[in-house]
């Protein structure tokens, strides 16, 4: 096992609900201006950790990858908002910069999955989640903080999962 940097934490889930499980506990933690940047190929279980991280937040509303509408937001009973932003099919910043990300970032917190594709244009404190697929039932979570409140959310979420 590689030994990581105090800004990295890699989990293996073993299963979907315990990939949607630590998005819950993640989600737990977010309040207004966190960015959750997911990379990872298709099917490697970006959505499925967005559906955990919106129920840890408290949202009950459903959560489906917003391919072809750009952003989907999610409510919370006290009118807080949660914004799902997937970059696949942007094709250069412009189209990006039609969303005001400042207002997002002001009423809730943000997660962008294919993040890399627009890594440039996200603010710089952040958790990078990248997903990789290892077996049929499994998955690679290796999250890295860029950032002071990023960095806060990984010693917190650590803490969450390991103990300690």
């Amino acid at each position: 096992m590689p030994i990581l940097r105090p800004n990295a934490l890699e989990f293996v889930s073993r299963s979907p609900e315990q990939t949607r499980r630590v998005g819950m506990r993640l989600g737990s933690l977010l309040r207004a201006g966190d960015v959750i940047a997911l990379e990872g190929h298709l099917g490697s279980g970006k959505t499925t950790f967005i559906q955990g991280m919106v129920a840890g937040w408290g949202s009950t509303d459903p959560v489906t990858s917003p391919t072809f509408v750009l952003v989907n937001v999610y409510r919370r009973g006290d009118g807080a908002r949660f914004y799902h932003l997937d970059a696949y099919r942007l094709n250069n910043p412009h189209e990006l910069m039609a969303w005001d990300l400042d207002a997002m970032l002001e009423e809730g917190p943000l997660a962008v999955e294919w993040a890399d594709k627009i890594r440039a244009w996200l603010p710089e404190d952040r958790l990078t989640v990248r997903l990789s697929w290892l077996a049929e039932e499994q998955r690679n979570l290796l999250f890295e903080a860029q950032g002071a409140r990023a960095l806060s959310l990984l010693t917190q979420l650590r803490k969450a999962l390991l103990g300690g």
